[in-house]
């Protein structure tokens, strides 16, 4: 793949960002929501796989720079089994931060470190049916179970968006009353508790490492915390890059993109061309 193929971002501060990370890939952190931007959506979330290409596009660019982190809601040990990332060889500099960072795997080592769960998150669970079947959403709604989290999806339902918006107020009220939050996103409201996000652990690994400059890639709201992350990183002095995994479904991400690729696929095909001209 030519060296040329790689695009320019829109924005000064995006530029600045690309720039850094050519020029010292070494210090690069960069980070990946799993979900919509390694993983095509799908139906059923227990189905999702990352994009045939993403293995060996992380393969080929993980050595190059600091750090690949992997950031999503979902537990790291689903994340890794559906990335294909167990025993990979070549990811040694990967990391995967589950749950919004509430979990962290490292394929250094292939364990998951983990706090205790929260105790809302079981009395959520306990009263989710219940008020599922009288919310009035209608069939198709489900609830998937994260164990430290639980999400409720209506992406099968006759008319997911009426279903969404039906739940969005009793799955709010039903959060605040056991100490959680509610985290709207594609066609799923997810609750969990507060204090945990994207930004909170794309913030806290950047730390970590020193990063000297961070690219991150997302498709969904919940990874406009992750957005947000970048722009204080910047403020204070590390170059970023936001890259949008682009869908029709969720515009505010694309908005505030200094780069906008075509869906997973088009995440691949970026991490390959920065492995390419990383050389």
């Amino acid at each position: 793949m030519s060296a040329n193929a790689l695009p320019t971002p829109v924005t000064k501060a995006g530029q600045d960002g690309l720039a850094a990370l050519l020029a010292d890939p070494g210090k690069a952190l960069v980070a990946l929501d799993f979900d919509g931007t390694l993983a095509p959506i799908v139906a059923d979330p227990e189905l999702a796989r990352a994009h045939p290409e993403a293995l060996g596009a992380l393969v080929a660019l993980a050595p190059k720079v600091a750090a690949i982190a992997v950031i999503t809601g979902r537990p790291a040990e689903v994340a890794v089994r559906n990335g294909g990332f167990s025993d990979a060889p070549g990811l040694e500099h990967l990391v995967v931060l589950g749950h919004y960072g509430a979990e962290r795997w490292d394929a250094r080592t292939g364990e998951v470190t983990a706090p205790e769960a929260h105790p809302g998150v079981e009395a959520v669970r306990a009263e989710l049916p219940g008020l599922l079947d009288g919310s009035g959403a209608g069939p198709g709604t489900w609830v998937e179970d994260k164990g430290r989290a639980v999400a409720v999806h209506t992406r099968r339902a006759a008319d997911p968006q009426a279903a969404f918006e039906a739940l969005r107020a009793p799955l709010t009220d039903l959060a605040a009353r056991h100490g959680l939050i509610v985290e709207p996103g594609r066609m799923v409201l997810e609750l969990r508790p507060p204090g945990i996000d994207k930004g909170v652990a794309l913030t806290g690994f950047a730390r970590e490492i020193g990063a000297g400059s961070v690219l991150y890639a997302g498709d969904d709201l919940g990874d406009l915390p992750a957005y947000a992350a970048v722009d204080t990183l910047r403020s204070e002095g590390t170059p970023g890059l936001l890259v949008c995994s682009g869908s029709d479904e969720v515009t505010e991400l694309r908005e505030r993109a200094d780069l906008v690729v075509d869906g997973p696929e088009g995440v691949v095909r970026l991490l390959r061309e920065l492995a390419d001209r990383i050389g």
